[in-house]
């Protein structure tokens, strides 16, 4: 027999045991829903899409609980819920895309498989009625009556989902699409204009605010990198939306895949200079000196036409001055090839500091054909797409401001596209 002074013991562990859980879960919940929050905050669209996927599932759930229906379809009306489960995507393309490929694919298994059956069963009553009865379960008319009902289920929730994600709050891929090579691209310009500014940088540069640091504007072209799957994805369920806003039926979108590949080349580019910034052998500021009028030209004139081309792209209007900023860096270009050929390095100057010099100034040159390639597929898309002229083009994006080798740029606020 117990002590009776155990008991307060044992009463006092099980209470702190509560409390822990209880702690626990607590932080838990909490835990939860911050995350939720920064989820809604960072893009509300998918808040939205969670309370449409809810809808659809609801609306036919009462194919399996209202009685009538189930009367009708009976246990296969738990496919009309699966389908929503298996074609409701984010977008209105994606969705659509999967009920297509589910509406076909469950006709063709459908087909196929009463042909099958029809076939086993005249076969083998030709050799054996035994052999048709252990071979097939059904009879003809149940295997017709069981894939009309499949049809008409998999038919109920396609339709149920494919009307809510296009009543209900729709999120075009054509126009996430759109703006993602816009912003790759002002990011791609954000990532010279930082490239520039610090490249060259001074002692008396390092006191500059943390605001201005170029460092922070160059980290943009890491995420241009990344962007081909998403880039195709967004592509593949464009074409399957209809018209819709600014974006009319069969709208060119092969050719934003064009732009962003080009982009992606610049980018890698960018990535390459990056690694001279923190090579171990930099060249001294001499050395640099005698480059950094025209790559600073060139990384200055390229990163304009960039925004003028990402602007262009978002407004859907007419590029107005990018090809005069291209015209400018290729300037720049000329005039640096012909210094390096004709005026001599410092005699300070030994070959260790001199080959990574020459390999920016190479890079930098090969950015402007880049440039030079997008600001040409720009103009393409505006051809097919028939783009509206500016009379005056006021609209020019906001160019950078250079201050002590620091440039500060100021583009438009990005928000979720609708």
């Amino acid at each position: 027999m117990a002590s009776p002074s155990s008991d307060p013991i044992n009463a006092g562990g099980v209470c702190n045991w509560f409390k822990a859980v209880h702690e626990k879960l607590r932080s838990k919940v909490s835990e939860v829903a911050k995350e939720a929050k920064k989820l809604g905050e960072d893009d509300p669209r998918r808040i939205i899409h969670s309370i449409k996927v809810g809808i659809a599932i609801c609306l036919v759930s009462l194919v399996y609980y209202f009685d009538p229906l189930y009367e009708g379809f009976g246990i296969s009306a738990m496919w009309a819920v699966m389908t929503v489960v298996v074609i409701f995507e984010f977008s209105v393309g994606a969705t659509l895309g999967r009920g297509f490929n589910r509406s076909v694919a469950t006709l063709i298994a459908g087909g196929l498989g009463v042909g099958a059956h029809r076939y086993d069963y005249g076969l083998l009553i030709f050799i054996l009625t035994f052999c048709l009865i252990c071979v097939s379960g059904y009879r003809d008319d149940e295997v017709l009556d069981m894939a009309n009902i499949r049809l008409s289920t998999v038919l109920i929730g396609g339709a149920t989902a494919v009307i809510i994600c296009l009543c209900i709050c729709p999120v075009w891929a054509g126009d996430d699409l759109h703006n993602l090579v816009a912003l790759n691209m002002e990011k791609l310009a954000n990532s010279l204009q930082g490239f520039g500014a610090e490249y060259f940088r001074t002692q008396e540069d390092e006191e500059c605010s943390k605001e201005e640091d170029p460092k922070l504007l160059m980290q943009g072209y890491k995420d241009v990198l990344n962007s081909k799957s998403a880039e195709e994805s967004l592509a593949n369920s464009a074409k399957w939306e209809p018209r819709h806003g600014r974006f009319r039926y069969r709208h060119p979108w092969n050719q934003y895949l064009k732009i962003g590949a080009l982009t992606r080349q610049c980018a890698c580019r960018m990535e390459a200079l990056h690694g001279y910034l923190n090579s171990e052998i930099q060249a001294s500021p001499e050395v640099r000196a005698k480059i950094e009028e025209p790559c600073t030209k060139m990384s200055t004139e390229c990163s304009y036409a960039l925004n003028e081309l990402s602007l262009a792209i978002k407004t859907m209007t007419w590029p107005s001055s990018a090809n005069s900023h291209i015209a400018n860096s290729k300037t720049a270009a000329e005039n640096l090839k012909s210094s390096l050929k004709t005026e001599p390095w410092p005699s300070t100057a030994d070959l260790l500091e001199i080959i990574p010099v020459a390999a920016v100034a190479s890079l930098l040159i090969d950015v402007v054909t880049c440039t030079e390639k997008i600001a040409e597929s720009v103009l393409e898309l505006a051809s097919i797409t028939n783009m509206k002229k500016l009379e005056q083009p006021d609209q020019r994006p906001m160019q950078p401001k250079r201050l002590n080798h620091v440039i500060s740029i100021d583009v438009p606020a990005q928000g979720p596209a609708e």
